[in-house]
């Protein structure tokens, strides 16, 4: 407990203060909504720069050193991190350029600008941050990949660090993956609740594949996991293959893919197969020696589950296809296909009362018709809380479409047209534009940002 009187005994105003206590974690809390490191993270590169000198440039001096948790670039890496983890983002980026260092920050998957600060600095920074993931730091001309691990204000956070050689110099990139205590639930992704009546229904199937489809950063590795953590029994032998392990499930069987010593997705499957797994995981099919031999093991009596990098869920069978699977192969695996994305919540300290322009009425229109006129709609001022965004939080927008027999007879066919066809009349109320708007009428989010996750990939 913090007594507010004591802030101020130094202190004289004409006002009278009147003695509070609160929380420390509220206190802190409280602070972190308004107050940024900005400045702080300025004046600590400002103090590296000048501490650094040529025989200390690889850090050697500085990590050998006693004071080591005193110095400025352990100080800036503390207040990056720490300024991340206040404002959620899931990356950071380290950009160099000829004069300035950009440090960006991606919010709820929007880059954002943190700081820009002296170029002179970056070689310390990213040595500082190869060594604390096991890198080469003598070796600059190629990409590293690695990961570390550490405590952020007391909250556990994994680091995967990506580096590549650019003009000025080593650009890194780190995602931030913050262990959830409060494990996977279905409920808050965010699913219509039919929607989730189905999938729920697709993962008690003994066998066959569900595949999650979208980009990187689309949410598809924790609607994953949301239906493992459900799916996972003490009767039910769980195994997953992924590059890399994002999160650690207990009582589920997780393998790291290793390309360095020839690890990869397929060979891990066949190895697999052999354990007796009643539900298997796969992080992405990538070639389709993976994927052959992942749908095979959907037909012979496992519940596969996978993603695939394709814009929606009817371009899916074609792309499969495509990478030389057999159509019926295809056909007699699949068991249903989500499309996913993420959507910015509208910043609940800001929200106000918005009336859509032409355009967007317009595209409103095509699903309520005549009704778009009888609803209201929101949008977010900017404030404090949502860093002047006018969004705080995101939430999953799904398409799904499960395969029936005239789905499965098109795909035996290899008749993709056909099978658009009849995808399409399927999938009526179970698109993303669909979903994105009920959202947008839900005054959850913004028009603008329903038409950008609707429209950007999905097709109609």
């Amino acid at each position: 407990m913090i007594c507010l009187s004591k802030l101020f005994k130094s202190f004289y105003c004409a006002l009278a203060i009147s003695p509070a206590f609160v929380l420390e974690a509220d206190l802190l809390s409280a602070i972190d909504q308004y107050y940024r490191r900005t400045d702080e993270i300025k004046v600590l590169a400002e103090q590296l720069r000048y501490e650094l000198t040529d025989n200390q440039s690889d850090l050697n001096v500085l990590l050998a050193s006693d004071k080591a948790a005193d110095a400025p670039i352990v100080k800036l890496l503390k207040s990056v991190f720490e300024d991340a983890v206040q404002v959620h983002a899931s990356d950071i980026h380290i950009e160099p350029q000829e004069y300035t260092l950009v440090i960006r920050f991606r919010i709820d998957g929007q880059l954002h600008l943190q700081t820009e600060v002296d170029a002179k600095i970056t070689t310390a920074l990213v040595q500082k941050w190869k060594l604390m993931a096991g890198l080469d730091i003598s070796e600059k001309r190629v990409p590293h990949d690695g990961r570390f691990h550490i405590n952020v204000r007391q909250q556990p956070v994994d680091v995967r660090v990506s580096t590549i050689p650019t003009v000025y110099g080593e650009s890194v990139v780190m995602r931030l993956l913050i262990q959830n205590k409060t494990g996977f639930s279905l409920e808050k992704l965010g699913m219509p609740a039919e929607m989730l009546m189905q999938f729920r229904r697709l993962l008690q199937r003994s066998s066959g594949m569900v595949l999650l489809t979208g980009p990187t950063g689309s949410g598809k590795s924790t609607t994953l996991y949301a239906g493992l953590s459900e799916l996972n029994s003490t009767n039910k032998k769980i195994i997953t293959v992924e590059d890399p392990v994002e999160y650690s499930l207990a009582g589920v069987n997780q393998i790291q893919v290793n390309d360095k010593i020839n690890l990869d997705f397929a060979r891990i499957l066949r190895s697999v197969l052999r354990q007796d797994p009643d539900i298997i995981l796969i992080g992405e099919m990538r070639d389709q020696e993976t994927a052959q031999i992942a749908m095979r093991a959907a037909m012979t009596g496992h519940l596969v589950l996978s993603t695939l990098h394709t814009n929606d869920t009817i371009s899916t069978p074609s792309r499969l296809i495509d990478m030389g699977v057999e159509p019926f192969i295809v056909a007699s695996s699949l068991l249903a296909i989500i499309a996913q994305r993420l959507l910015r919540l509208v910043c609940e300290n800001c929200v106000e009362p918005y009336t859509p322009d032409g355009f967007e009425h317009a595209w409103l229109s095509l699903e309520l018709g005549s009704t778009v006129d009888d609803y209201h709609f929101v949008s977010g001022k900017g404030c404090n809380h949502c860093n002047h965004t006018g969004y705080q939080g995101r939430v999953g927008v799904y398409a799904l479409l499960e395969m029936n027999n005239e789905l499965v007879d098109a795909i035996s066919h290899n008749d993709i047209r056909h099978f658009r066809a009849l995808a399409h009349q399927q999938m009526v109320d179970k698109t993303m534009r669909y979903n994105a708007v009920q959202l947008a009428i839900a005054k959850q989010t913004t028009v603008t940002e329903a038409m950008w996750v609707s429209n950007q990939f999905e097709q109609h």
